[in-house]
């Protein structure tokens, strides 16, 4: 009950903030629709909670395994807090304009984190539901009611936004808006230039208008248009604050009053542009964005602007680890890592965008809004950076001695043939082994291999060979799993981004549900089922799930946790089933009465439970049948773990 009145807290402090609405000059409808979806999501989990809970139980154990994932969504709200105070902020508007002028952090990062969280709310409550009050009878018909949800029928994405669009923050008025507010701001924006253009600006500030204007207004190809270098070089406050990793191509920049990175480039930019251009209309949370571009024509140099960052991910796990080599994060905070990490990826990657040289130095990082809410560990945002410009990459990897233990073994072995780095070929599975291996060092603080067991030349050949780093006893099994599904020998056995973003949103979902002590406690909870199974399943039944657009990643999280959950029921309930038959016995699963039939065509929505507590109201809506199922092989380990003292309940 606290977490939820901190939600409300921050959402108070958010509607006093939007008091000045007016004043936003930058992203104003992302802002108002930030707001909107926290708010919808606030009596959304008020509702399902006065219609399932008994305040009375609030301070028992009941109601604990409520507390993560009402903590999740406050943190979420807080960052979202964040966001919205920093585009009411109208000091140095020409350096927030350049830095923010096509950011979707609104849509892409806070409303994304949302809806990751709001599936695990209502797992939640109906958790603590099914098991609220004394009366077996009606915890039974609650079981009945919560297993009729999880129906094959609502694994279609238009039935299951009809049915529960609303409740899931997903309904179609949502997704037509998610459509329409980057388009709503770039409009906006383009009236503001037009506004600020008529003032007393200088010459330099009036061609950085121009700039944004052009590249928003769409009349003319923007074709990486590269400013001249002078208007970054002589404006009035422009002054370089240091070098970053010991790189001179890389420096940390004053400008107009804001900090940014510029990175430095010797040589003619023409054949590049569209490459250039490429990369200056790229937006995402968790991929370094370039901003703008100048050059110098006769002095053959040009600089390209980047938003600044903290510092790279290995540089960070150093600090932490320290000599006794200690695990750098907890497992929710390098799980939500490795999400963030894929996600900038799968970004990339659908914008046919391949990176070639993922590791922890290309991988930037900085504190969280919401990083000193979480009791487990400091939250970090995550972006990648070092894509894009193959022809002119430099090494940004600080483990210059074997800088090939993050390459996939197919890469490695193309090097040794042509004898040049250079000319490896990128490719997306050629990624997803590296990820593996930025994954590695994210939950064990080390960098692959460096325990010495391979070392030499002996290393490439070994890692082409089928050698990988070897994880410590403790890291639970599914997510040592996962890892290795990622740095398979076979480049056609690893998942795409687009899967294992789906499967690190489950997975944290999973650890999300059930609280766990890792320093301190033995035995961690583990899933029931291997999620790639479910995933490779859903893959081979269905031609459009693994083929998301624009905006689907965003509004059909929640559906794909959703048909995650029916499928997992769907296969635990069978290997209960078939464990019971084999012994004998005739008890009840542990979802209840298995043979649940529907007979009307939908199911009661949270209005309508209230009336459903009767037997009379239950059975017009239930009909109760055994069904025998079909003999199948049983198979071990399946027995659910207990969540936070609660049996696990589906």
């Amino acid at each position: 009950m606290e977490q939820f009145r901190q939600i409300g807290e921050v959402l108070g402090s958010l509607k006093a903030l939007l008091v000045f609405r007016d004043n936003i000059q930058i992203n104003e409808r992302q802002c108002f629709l930030l707001y909107d979806v926290y708010n919808s999501a606030y009596d959304s989990i008020a509702e399902e909670m006065r219609l399932n809970l008994r305040f009375e139980e609030k301070n028992t154990n009941k109601w604990r395994i409520l507390e993560q994932p009402l903590r999740e969504v406050y943190g979420v709200c807080r960052e979202g807090e964040a966001y919205v105070k920093q585009c009411l902020e109208t000091k140095d508007w020409l350096a927030k304009a350049l830095l923010l002028h096509h950011n979707s952090d609104c849509v892409e990062l806070h409303i994304h984190n949302l809806l990751c969280c709001i599936p695990s709310v209502f797992e939640a409550i109906d958790m603590v539901g099914e098991i609220s009050g004394s009366d077996q009878d009606e915890i039974q018909k609650k079981k009945r009611l919560y297993h009729g949800k999880y129906l094959k029928d609502y694994r279609d994405w238009k039935l299951f936004q009809r049915k529960f669009g609303k409740q899931y923050l997903v309904s179609q008025e949502f997704c037509n808006r998610c459509e329409m507010v980057l388009k709503e701001d770039k409009w906006v924006m383009l009236n503001r230039i037009k506004d600020k253009k008529i003032l007393g600006l200088s010459k330099n500030e009036q061609r950085l208008l121009d700039f944004l204007f052009e590249s928003f207004d769409g009349s003319e190809p923007f074709n990486g248009k590269l400013l001249p270098l002078s208007i970054l070089l002589k404006s009035k406050d422009y002054q370089v604050r240091r070098r970053l990793g010991g790189r001179s191509q890389y420096k940390e920049i004053i400008w107009f009053g804001e900090s940014f990175v510029t990175r430095h480039f010797l040589g003619d930019p023409e054949p590049l542009l569209p490459d250039i251009s490429s990369l200056l209309s790229l937006s995402h949370p968790n991929i370094n964005n370039f901003l703008c571009g100048f050059a110098d024509e006769e002095k053959k140099e040009w600089f390209l602007v980047m938003e600044l960052m903290s510092k790279d991910l290995l540089s960070y796990i150093k600090e932490i680890c320290g000599p006794r080599k200690r695990i750098p994060f907890s497992l929710p905070v390098a799980v939500d890592l490795m999400l963030q990490i894929a996600r900038g990826m799968e970004y990339l990657h659908l914008n046919r965008i391949y990176h070639g040289d993922l590791n922890s130095s290309n991988i930037l990082v900085r504190a969280r809004a919401s990083s000193n809410i979480f009791t487990e560990g400091n939250y970090l945002l995550a972006k990648v950076s070092g894509f894009g410009l193959a022809s002119v990459r430099s090494s940004t990897n600080q483990n210059e001695t074997f800088p090939f233990i993050w390459y996939a073994p197919e890469v490695l072995e193309e090097q040794e043939q042509t004898g040049h780095a250079e000319n490896s070929k990128y490719s997306e599975k050629a990624d997803v082994y590296s990820f593996g291996m930025v994954c590695f060092e994210l939950l064990t603080g080390k960098v692959p291999f460096e325990d010495g067991h391979l070392q030499g030349d002996k290393m490439s050949r070994n890692i082409r060979a089928g050698e990988r780093p070897l994880f410590p006893f403790q890291t639970p099994k599914y997510v040592t799993n996962f890892t290795k599904k990622c740095w398979h020998a076979d480049p056609k056995q690893r998942p795409s981004f687009s899967s294992i973003c789906r499967i690190l949103r489950y997975m944290k979902r999973f650890i999300s549900l059930n609280p766990f002590d890792y320093n301190n406690q033995q035995d961690p909870p583990v899933p029931l089922l291997d999620y790639f199974d479910i995933e490779s399943s859903l893959l081979r039944n269905s031609t459009s799930w693994g083929c998301p657009d624009q905006f689907s990643s965003i509004s059909q999280i929640p559906f794909h946790m959703f048909v995650y959950r029916s499928l997992e029921k769907e296969k635990t309930n069978s290997s209960s089933k078939d464990t019971s038959e084999e012994s004998g016995s005739d008890a009840a699963s542990i979802c209840g009465d298995e043979g649940v039939n529907i007979i009307d065509d939908t199911l009661p929505s949270a209005q309508e439970r209230k009336s459903l507590t009767s037997s009379d109201s239950m059975n017009k809506r239930l009909s109760i049948s055994k069904k025998p199922s079909d003999a199948k092989t049983k198979k071990p380990g399946l027995s659910p773990p207990p969540i936070a003292g609660l049996t696990e309940l589906c």
